[in-house]
């Protein structure tokens, strides 16, 4: 139990048995009347998002979650097999928990694997990751209808934009969260 005063961004609460991650939070004083917590919560398995207000000093259940860097090992049917370093117990993980991470997992990838009560909440990747460029047609000199970007297919299977001077085998660098061409690897 911890009480609103002591909420923190990403902390995880538990609401009516539901697992809410606090991503936003603010302590309001008004001028009149009691003070009161103003957040932003995230179902950490839906994704919805709801605001909610707390009374100051209101007591809130928190839920331990345990946030471990794992290894990515491979695809085991619909899931995703982690290993955590330390113990090496490995961890399967469902595809729709991985959700749209699965694009840019290679094996060996390092995440961070999040887990309450054994079973798998989500997977936090590495902001950036280097991948190569399985495929992508020739850019055209003086092409500059789609804005000067091309689709190129990474290794992983997944289809990003890239602009017109990438060619296959490249070595990118990749924002995991949206996709993006962040630019050349060295």
């Amino acid at each position: 139990m911890a009480t609103t005063n002591d909420l923190k961004n990403g902390m995880v609460l538990n609401l009516d048995g539901q697992l809410w991650a606090v991503t936003e939070f603010q302590h309001v004083k008004p001028g009149k009347g009691g003070a009161f917590v103003r957040t932003t919560l995230k179902n950490v398995l839906s994704g919805k998002v709801v605001d909610k207000t707390f009374n100051a000093g209101t007591k809130v259940e928190t839920a331990n979650v345990d946030k471990r860097n794992m290894t990515y090992l491979y695809k085991d049917g619909t899931d995703f097999v982690f290993m955590d370093g330390d113990t090496y117990d490995q961890i399967h993980v469902p595809e729709a928990t991985v959700g749209g991470g699965a694009d840019y997992l290679l094996e060996n990838t390092e995440a961070v694997v999040a887990v309450h009560d054994g079973t798998p909440l989500y997977v936090e990747l590495p902001v950036t990751l280097e991948l190569v460029v399985q495929h992508t047609d020739p850019g055209l000199q003086g092409d500059r209808s789609t804005g000067g970007t091309k689709p190129a297919t990474l290794e992983t299977g997944a289809q990003i934009q890239v602009p017109l001077f990438v060619n296959t085998g490249d070595k990118l660098k990749v924002d995991t969260r949206d996709g993006r061409y962040l630019g050349r690897a060295n």
